[in-house]
C-alpha cells in the first residue's frame, strides 16, 4: 500500500477552528457493519448501542506542554514537551535557531531555568528545578493541534479536555471523548451500557505527517498506555454476555489492541507503537467512535482497517459533501465491523 492511497480532498473550510456550542451538539456519521451511511446529531448516540455494550474510554488528561523562552545566548526557544519521564524529566521537541546543546539551560519567561541534558533524536531531555508537571501548570500554555489557527482560550482549557480526564500525561486530546458530556454518560448508565478505562498518553507525534512513500516504511511514535485489571474483567464479562467492545477514541483502541498483541487481553503498563493498517486483525475492539482524520495520516488508516478501505473513502466523501466538520473540535463517525466479523 502507497500512503497516496489514503489521501483526500479537504476544503480548509471544514477544518474546525472551534468546538460545537455543546458537547453532544456535534454531528455523528454512523457507518453501519454493511458500509451503511447514516447521517445523525452524536446524542443519537444512546439510540445505536445496546445494553450489552462496553464503551472504553481513555482518561487521559491534556497537560500544559509549550514552554516558550530563551537559551543561554539570549535565542528565543519554543518548547513542546512530549512525554513526562520522571517528576523532574522530560522530553521536549525544540524549535529554535539552533538546538541548545547538553548543559545548556533554558530560562523560561516565568523566570524558571531548564537544564538540558542530552539529546535522544529528534527530543531533548530536559530536567526541571520542580516537578514537571507543577511547572508545567504554572508556565505552559494548552498544546492545541497546529491546525487550529488561534491561540489557546479560557473556553479550550475547557473543551480540549474530556469531561472524564483524569490522569495528566497527553500533549493532544482523545478527541473522540470530547463528545461527551455528563448528561450524556448519565443517560448511557441508565441505559444500561457500562464503561471502562484505559489511560494513553498521547504524544505529539500523532500530528507528526508520514514522510514516505510506502505504508510499510513509516515507523511509528512510541506512546505509554495502561489497562486496569477492572478494565479487562468488564471486557470479558461483555464477551461472555454477547456485548460489543466500544472504544471511544483511536487512542482507547491501540491501547487494547496493544495490550492484546500476544493474543490474550492482559493488564499493566507498557509502550506502544502499534500500526494498524488495512489487513490487520483485530483482537478486542467491536465497534469505534472516531472523529475524521487529516489525510494521508496513520489514523485514516486505522479506521480503513477497521471498516475496510472502500467503506472509510465513500464516508469521507459524504461527510465532505455534506460538509461535516473535521479533525479535534469537528463531527465524530461510528463505526461497526461487518457483519459476521468478531475480533480474532
Amino acid at each position: 500500500m502507497r500512503v497516496a492511497d489514503f489521501d483526500f480532498d479537504l476544503p480548509p473550510e471544514l477544518i474546525a477552528q472551534f468546538p460545537a456550542a455543546e458537547r453532544a451538539a456535534s454531528r455523528l456519521l454512523h457507518v453501519d457493519a454493511g458500509g451503511g451511511l447514516h447521517d445523525r446529531m452524536f446524542r443519537d448516540l444512546p439510540a445505536l448501542l445496546r445494553p450489552d455494550d462496553l464503551l472504553v474510554m481513555n482518561d487521559t488528561r491534556v497537560i500544559k506542554a509549550r514552554l516558550f523562552g530563551t537559551k543561554d545566548s539570549g535565542g528565543r526557544v519554543e518548547l513542546l514537551v512530549e512525554r513526562v519521564t520522571n517528576e523532574f524529566e522530560a522530553l521536549a521537541f525544540i524549535r529554535a535557531s539552533h538546538a541548545p546543546r547538553p548543559g545548556a539551560t533554558i530560562r523560561l519567561d516565568a523566570d524558571v531555568t531548564l537544564d538540558v541534558l542530552a539529546r535522544e533524536n529528534d527530543l531533548t531531555l530536559l530536567r526541571f528545578p520542580a516537578p514537571v508537571l507543577e511547572v508545567l501548570d504554572r508556565c505552559g500554555r494548552l498544546p492545541l493541534p497546529p491546525y487550529i489557527a488561534h491561540a489557546p482560550t479560557e473556553e479550550d482549557e475547557t473543551r480540549y479536555q474530556t469531561v472524564y480526564a483524569s490522569e495528566p500525561g497527553a500533549v493532544a486530546a482523545p478527541t473522540a471523548g470530547l463528545h461527551f458530556d455528563e448528561a450524556m454518560l448519565a443517560t448511557l448508565a441508565a441505559q444500561g451500557i457500562r464503561s471502562a478505562r484505559v489511560t494513553l498518553h498521547v504524544g505529539a507525534g500523532t500530528f507528526q505527517p508520514v514522510r514516505v512513500e510506502k505504508v510499510a516504511d513509516h515507523a511509528m511514535h512510541s506512546e505509554r498506555y495502561t489497562i486496569p485489571q477492572a478494565t479487562v474483567a468488564a471486557i470479558a464479562e461483555t464477551r461472555a454476555r454477547g456485548g460489543r467492545v466500544v472504544a471511544v477514541g483511536t487512542t482507547s483502541l491501540r491501547a487494547l489492541e496493544a495490550a492484546a498483541g500476544k493474543g490474550e487481553l492482559r493488564a499493566g503498563s507498557d509502550e506502544t507503537d502499534i500500526f494498524i493498517t488495512p489487513g490487520y486483525a483485530f483482537r478486542v475492539v467491536d465497534a469505534l467512535i472516531t472523529n475524521f482524520h487529516l489525510p494521508k495520516s496513520t489514523l485514516l488508516m486505522l479506521v480503513s482497517a477497521f471498516s475496510g478501505i472502500e467503506t472509510i473513502r465513500a464516508a469521507y466523501a459524504h461527510a465532505v459533501k455534506e460538509r461535516y466538520r473535521f479533525f479535534s473540535y469537528g463531527d465524530a463517525m461510528f463505526l461497526e465491523r461487518a457483519s459476521g466479523e468478531r475480533p480474532q
